[in-house]
């Protein structure tokens, strides 16, 4: 039986990054990833890693902050009030924030010359995968055996 309080992501990926909490795309895998990496248990997953760098910058929270808060053992509510009373953002910043996060695309040659490498290794004759939240779906569907 999964244990989502602990992810053991060697075992299941994080969750999408298209889950939501308080409005943020991305939190919930970036908790998961963390609480796993406290754990030792992240496996090929990264903590604090280019995405998760997009959170903290946005809301002015320091990564390291956010561990030790979590390895307190609270919630993804919990979790998300302390957000709240460390970052002053509004909603409609928030929202703006995870439109931008959930449509970014690499933006030169050299991003779409990796992005599409990456698809023909997972998944050769796919023509939807455009955003970086596709491919880290498909990523994390084919690494824990699907077909891509």
């Amino acid at each position: 039986m999964l244990k989502l309080a602990n992810p053991d992501l060697t075992q299941h990926p994080p969750r999408s990054p298209r889950c939501r909490l308080g409005g943020y795309a991305h939190l919930p895998r970036l908790l998961d990833k963390a609480r796993a990496f406290a754990a030792g248990k992240n496996g090929e997953y990264h903590y604090n890693c280019p995405l998760d760098k997009s959170f903290f910058a946005f809301t002015g929270i320091n990564h390291e902050e956010l561990l030790a808060e979590l390895k307190t053992g609270k919630s993804d509510t919990e979790m998300l009030a302390w957000i709240g009373t460390k970052t002053k953002r509004l909603p409609s910043e928030i929202a703006a924030w995870t439109t931008w996060s959930a449509t970014n695309a690499p933006g030169g040659a050299e991003g779409h010359a990796w992005i599409g490498e990456s698809i023909k290794t997972a998944a050769a004759g796919r023509s939807d995968i455009v955003t970086f939240f596709d491919l880290l779906d498909l990523d994390d569907y084919v690494t824990f055996g699907g077909k891509g």
